[in-house]
Parts: C-alpha cells; sequence; structure tokens
C-alpha cells in the first residue's frame, strides 16, 4: 500500500467534506480607477491575465508596474490567495486559476480582468494543494458552468461562490502536492529541453527569413494575399459547418486541434469567415497569445472565428508555408505588440495587419526556405515530418505522454468520496 493510500485509510476512510467556496473564504476584485498613464510610471507591481492564466502559481519576478496613490485603496494578493481570469472567448477557459504560493515582502496588486479569493482560515488548505485542485478536471467542469455569454463568456460570481471542493486533511494535501510537484518538475526539465530547440530553431528562422542585405521586393500582406468570402447563413439552412474558433488553435504546435459543428441555427456571431486548405489563420484578439495556423484541407470551406485574420496567399506570388514561417518570425510578432490597442483586453484590426510588409523571394528560394523551416518545426513540433526528415526523438510526443500520465494521477489523486453521501 502506498503512503497516500495508508494516509487515507488512517485519516479520512469514509471520505472528506465537500464545501462551497463562499463558506470557507471571500472574493475581491482587482485594481480600480485606474487609467492607461498609471500603467505607464508605474511604482508597484501587479498581476497580469496571462501571469494567472498561463501559470498555477503566481510568477513573482514581475517587471510589470502600475501607479498607486499614497492614501489609495486597493486590494492586495496576499500569500495563499487563488486567483482567477474573470472572462474568455470560450466558456471552458474562463475561470482560469493561479495561486500565490510564496510570501514576498512588497505589495502585489491584481489586473481588473481577474478577481481574487482568500481562505478565512489560511491553514485549511494548503496553497502548494490549491494550484492543482483548481487545475482539476472535475473543478474545472463546475467552474466552466458558472460563465456565460455569446462571443465573450463572462463568470458569474455568484455562480463562483456556489463551487463545491473537497477539504481533505492537510497530510493528504501535502502528500499529493509532493506527488504532483514530482511530475511537474519531470514536465519541467522536458519543456527546458523543448525550449532550447525552439531557440535553436527560431535563430536558423530568423536567418533564413533575413533578407534586409539582399536587393528583393517587399510587400504588405495585403498585397499578396486574395479576398476571402463570407458565409451567407440565409443561403446555407440546412448545411452543417465545422466551426474554427479562437480555442481550437493549439498555442503549443499551431495547429487546429477542435472544432464544433455548426449550422444557420446555432452559429455564433462570430462564425462568418469561409477558410479555404493553405488559408494561414491569425489570431487577432489578444494577437501576443499566437494563436495562428495552416488550414489543412480537412477545413477546406469550412467556417472560422471574425477573431481570426484570414490571409489566403496568391500563391504566383507567395507560398502558404512560406508565408504561415514568416508571421513566426520575431519581426512580425514585435510589429504585433507594437500595433496592438487595448491595454487589458488587447487586440490588431485585420487592415493593421494587413500593412505588414514582407519579403518575396523567387518561389524556389521560398520551396527552398520552407523545406529547411519544415525540418525544424518537426524537431520542434513533432508530427509526420519527424521519421520523414530521418530524425528520431519527438520531444513534444513525450512531452504529451508525460502530461496525460500527470493528469490521470492528478485526477485518481484528487478524486475524493463525498462524506455526506455516505
Amino acid at each position: 500500500m502506498s503512503k497516500f493510500d495508508t494516509l487515507i485509510t488512517q485519516l479520512c476512510p469514509d471520505g472528506v467534506d465537500f464545501l462551497e467556496l463562499e463558506e470557507i473564504g471571500d472574493f475581491y476584485g482587482g485594481l480600480t480607477g485606474k487609467s492607461k498613464k498609471d500603467f505607464q510610471d508605474g511604482n508597484a507591481k501587479f498581476v497580469t491575465y496571462m501571469n494567472v492564466y498561463s501559470n498555477i502559481t503566481i510568477k513573482t519576478d514581475i517587471n510589470i508596474f502600475v501607479r498607486i496613490g499614497k492614501n489609495e485603496h486597493q486590494n492586495r494578493v496576499e500569500y495563499g490567495d487563488v486567483i482567477f481570469t474573470g472572462s474568455s472567448e470560450t466558456p471552458d477557459e474562463c475561470g482560469m486559476s493561479s495561486v500565490l504560493t510564496e510570501k514576498i515582502p512588497e505589495p502585489l496588486y491584481l489586473n481588473s480582468f481577474c478577481f481574487g479569493f482568500r481562505l478565512r482560515d489560511k491553514d485549511l488548505l494548503l496553497p502548494d494543494f490549491l494550484k492543482y485542485l483548481f487545475r482539476d478536471d472535475i473543478i474545472r467542469k463546475q467552474i466552466g458552468q458558472t460563465a456565460s455569454g455569446v462571443t465573450r463568456f463572462n463568470v458569474s460570481k455568484k455562480r463562483f461562490a456556489k463551487v463545491k471542493i473537497p477539504i481533505p486533511p492537510v497530510p493528504i494535501q501535502k502528500e499529493i502536492a509532493n506527488i504532483l510537484d514530482k511530475f511537474t518538475r519531470l514536465e519541467a526539465e522536458l519543456e527546458s529541453e523543448l525550449e532550447a530547440r525552439k531557440k535553436q530553431y527560431e535563430y536558423y528562422r530568423n536567418a533564413l527569413l533575413n533578407f534586409d542585405d539582399q536587393e528583393i521586393d517587399w510587400k504588405t500582406l495585403g498585397e499578396v494575399c486574395q479576398k476571402i468570402d463570407k458565409i451567407k447563413w440565409k443561403d446555407n439552412q440546412n448545411t452543417d459547418f465545422q466551426y474554427i474558433d479562437l480555442s481550437s488553435v493549439s498555442r503549443s504546435n499551431n495547429k487546429i486541434i477542435e472544432s464544433q459543428t455548426v449550422n444557420s441555427t446555432n452559429a455564433p456571431s462570430r462564425a462568418q469567415q469561409i477558410v479555404n486548405n493553405d488559408d494561414v489563420i491569425l489570431g487577432t484578439t489578444r494577437p501576443t497569445l499566437k494563436r495562428y495556423s495552416l488550414v489543412t484541407s480537412k477545413y477546406h470551406n469550412q467556417i472560422c472565428s471574425t477573431g481570426f485574420c484570414v490571409l489566403r496567399a496568391n500563391q504566383k506570388v507567395v507560398l502558404p508555408k512560406y508565408l504561415f514561417f514568416i508571421l513566426t518570425t520575431a519581426s512580425f510578432n514585435c510589429y504585433v505588440e507594437n500595433n496592438q490597442e487595448g491595454a487589458g483586453y488587447p487586440s490588431i484590426s485585420n487592415n493593421v495587419v494587413k500593412k505588414f510588409k514582407i519579403p518575396i523571394p523567387p518561389l524556389s528560394e521560398q520551396e527552398r526556405i520552407v523545406s529547411i523551416l519544415d525540418k525544424f518545426d518537426a524537431l520542434v513540433n513533432g508530427g509526420d515530418s519527424v521519421s520523414e526528415a530521418g530524425m528520431t526523438g519527438s520531444l513534444p510526443a513525450e512531452i504529451e505522454a508525460r502530461r496525460k500520465q500527470y493528469e490521470y494521477y492528478r485526477g485518481k489523486l484528487l478524486d475524493f468520496k463525498n462524506k455526506s453521501n455516505g
């Protein structure tokens, strides 16, 4: 019998209590009354939306500041607080959590697009246990049900307060955190190796696509891309389409990983653009999330969200995959960062995207560049091209296997019996 099983047998053989969040803690909001100027010359650190969304623990090595007056009252983030995102493009991505698991000497504030939860009894639940609990599928399912919306989904704080969580004895919390920390460290080691590969790939990609010292034509994306059509739902009332939303595109490998079936009766208002094979789609809502992908034949003549800019290459001038690789370069990412608008929920317009100028070498040179970058991309993102290129060892596949193993054990460890159910 494992140490964990022994603890369960000794400390809670009949199960554990499940309590609603409002029974054990209180919610608080983020920054209020702030203008754009307050974020240009700040004196206090604050936690951004992406800090919460991307990490199970709050990153405290922050270099983003906000101006806080001497007598100004704003809520501070404290050790053990759980921070949640308040809204997203899909209900599944609402209420993503992150926990402050370390004590820091300086004040720390919270952006206005997130909200915090603080235990009344901070000894009740360990921060290192909470960071895993609120990311588990069972709790995430409850949280997803607190969100509502059409094109954008927002969490209902009233429903969120009714989310029920297990309250196991502290020794069991500690053991679960220890077990899952080991999985996390193993995955982090693989991620570190993959990051090194990515940096090498990015170096060669930027070098191959750097034509600054060569005499070559430069054209805007608008000049080398063709017009796309929009769906007329009244003419397609009996037809089902696959719909590509922002969450359909994986940020880790730039592939479309899922879609949903829609028709004229249930299609979201943003389901308007018709995409074809070899179109390049780029998420223009929170564009620094880098949701871009090359549309495959599976999604030819299907529908995508207006949250994407659709780039259909004029193949007499530019290859679709060459165009896709251009969007992954540092120069394009820098252009996006400098031209997005909106502090809390930034976006970039299609017209601005299409003003970006790209080098246009001969098609034969584009083919050569694509062939080289395909091999690097295979090492970084995996896929069939790994074996085709004569290479072995797909780190993404190994990381994915580790992740599935971790999620399996996390689900098992956090699946407590409810004491009140007998």
